[in-house]
């Protein structure tokens, strides 16, 4: 449905495409944007009609929030417009990240609006007011909520679709909506069959409500901002990529940088063979690194670490040290291990993948990796170097 939604309105339109298009993104972000305008201002228009013909203070905000969202999608429209534009001198890395600045301010719009109702209803609850809800009343309030969760169904498929932030945002608060509007229709039967007002206390329902989804969006976009993990499909597509090449024998120290939608930037250290042809390795890892772009839309670097692989003597202490290290928590991975041989002692060189999940001061797990180490042979220093997943 949404795939065929955005082929009527986008010319040109194409699913794969319009990830890694910055014009095409552009044209396809535009175009949700402007139909969750035109939809919301028709649906405030008809509820704030019902909520002046009722008297309904809880339809007459939900009138009210949807004219919030439509401002929600015109900041989303503004957003992918600026997002679109190229990198220059003061933004390098281009202007994508605009995108979580935006689901940011819908977010406090979606919390303004929540604390406002909230206001509203409490003050319908201490001074209550005569109702009217009619069958027209409550169709209308029927076909908002089913509008409502058309409004998120397309957005949460175009957002996953367009990888947004703000339209996720936006598909998000069409939710709440949808349930915002719910528990007003319910008020409406109730009053309608029993003759009991309780438009106040849905009013303020509907403000958790609204509420909740406020604060859902701004945590999410708080984490884009601050810089969050990548997604594991992403992770694993460039491990994929890395290891399909014999010359690449482990990768760690991987750093994913996202600078915005289609706007990706990793580096990693690639074990290679240290006797191996250092032109072809560069080759190697010249052509990982195009396909990293041209498959992913990853611009990648890729740092080549050179290990022993033909020294039997060094691959049985990389397994001792590597059995070591997980008998202490079998997360713990070694990389880059490196011996040096001395005449009173030798140094065992290498570093320690260790997941943020273990949460062991690093210099604590040192001396307890150290103590192992001894256990294999009192001669043998570690010289460790903690790496945080």
């Amino acid at each position: 449905m949404t795939d065929k939604i955005l082929r009527l309105f986008v010319k040109g339109y194409d699913a794969e495409r319009a990830r890694t298009d910055p014009l095409l993104r552009r044209k396809c972000g535009s175009a949700v944007a402007v139909i969750g305008i035109a939809l919301n201002l028709l649906l405030a228009a008809i509820k704030l009609a019902a909520g002046l013909l009722s008297g309904a203070i809880s339809i007459t905000a939900d009138a009210v929030n949807n004219i919030s969202d439509a401002l929600s999608q015109i900041v989303s429209l503004i957003a992918f417009k600026i997002s679109a534009r190229p990198a220059d001198r003061e933004h390098p890395f281009g202007h994508a990240r605009i995108e979580y600045v935006a689901a940011m301010v819908v977010s406090f719009v979606i919390l303004f609006v929540s604390v406002t109702l909230l206001s509203e209803s409490v003050k319908k609850i201490i001074t209550p007011m005569g109702v009217d809800y009619s069958i027209t009343v409550m169709v209308i309030l029927a076909v908002s909520v089913l509008a409502k969760l058309w409004l998120f169904a397309f957005g949460r498929s175009a957002a996953k679709r367009l990888k947004s932030d703000v339209i996720r945002a936006a598909s998000a608060d069409s939710l709440s909506d949808a349930g915002a509007t719910f528990a007003v229709l319910i008020s409406a039967i109730v009053a309608k069959l029993s003759g009991f007002d309780i438009d106040g206390y849905m009013g303020v329902i509907v403000a958790v409500i609204i509420f909740v989804a406020g604060i859902k969006v701004l945590n999410e976009t708080k984490n884009s901002i601050l810089g969050s993990a990548p997604e594991p499909e992403v992770v694993e597509g460039i491990l994929k990529i890395a290891h399909e090449y014999e010359a690449i024998l482990g990768v760690h120290d991987m750093v994913v940088h996202n600078y915005g939608p289609g706007n990706t930037i990793c580096s990693f250290h690639a074990e290679v063979d240290g006797k191996a042809d250092i032109f072809e390795t560069h080759d190697c890892i010249d052509l990982i690194e195009r396909r990293l772009y041209s498959e992913m839309g990853i611009r990648a670097t890729i740092h080549m670490d050179p290990i022993v692989t033909d020294d039997e003597k060094v691959s049985a202490l990389r397994a001792l040290v590597a059995d070591a290290v997980k008998a202490i928590d079998g997360r713990l991975t070694i990389h880059d291990f490196r011996y040096v041989e001395g005449v009173t002692h030798s140094n065992l060189i290498f570093d320690v993948t260790v997941p943020f999940e273990i949460k062991e001061n690093n210099g604590v797990l040192e001396e307890r990796i150290c103590a192992k180490i001894s256990e294999i042979d009192s001669s043998y220093f570690a010289v460790i170097t903690i790496d945080r997943e």
